[in-house]
């Protein structure tokens, strides 16, 4: 019998894919990233306004000990911290603009009168 290409979690793409992006703040970090890169942590912190400064600090580091953005430091005082994409970040770009666009036509057809 032909084993289940399901089981096992990472046996799918998307899963590992996800493991990476996933979760509520990962790709709007890579929007706002992508869209002002590179940004400051302070910068991050204006556009993310219900973020936590510790879920913030988190998100950005998985998302760099991912390879997906690059932190430079700077060493001034006080210090500057700037994050942007990295190659392989860069290549989320189609995606993110994907589900932008996604998400103005679904909220486009839930309620047309708010557009």
């Amino acid at each position: 019998m032909e084993k289940d290409v399901w089981e096992g979690e990472n046996n799918c793409a998307m899963t590992k894919a996800m493991k990476v992006i996933g979760g509520k703040w990962k790709l709007l970090l890579l929007n706002a990233i992508r869209k002002g890169c590179p940004l400051r942590f302070g910068e991050l912190r204006k556009k993310m306004k219900d973020i936590t400064h510790a879920t913030l600090t988190m998100q950005l580091r998985e998302l760099e000990r991912d390879g997906i953005i690059e932190r430079k430091i700077y060493a001034e005082t006080p210090p500057r911290v700037e994050y942007k994409l990295t190659p392989i970040g860069i290549k989320l770009v189609p995606t993110i603009q994907a589900l932008c666009d996604w998400g103005d036509e679904y909220h486009a057809l839930q309620d047309p009168k708010s557009c």
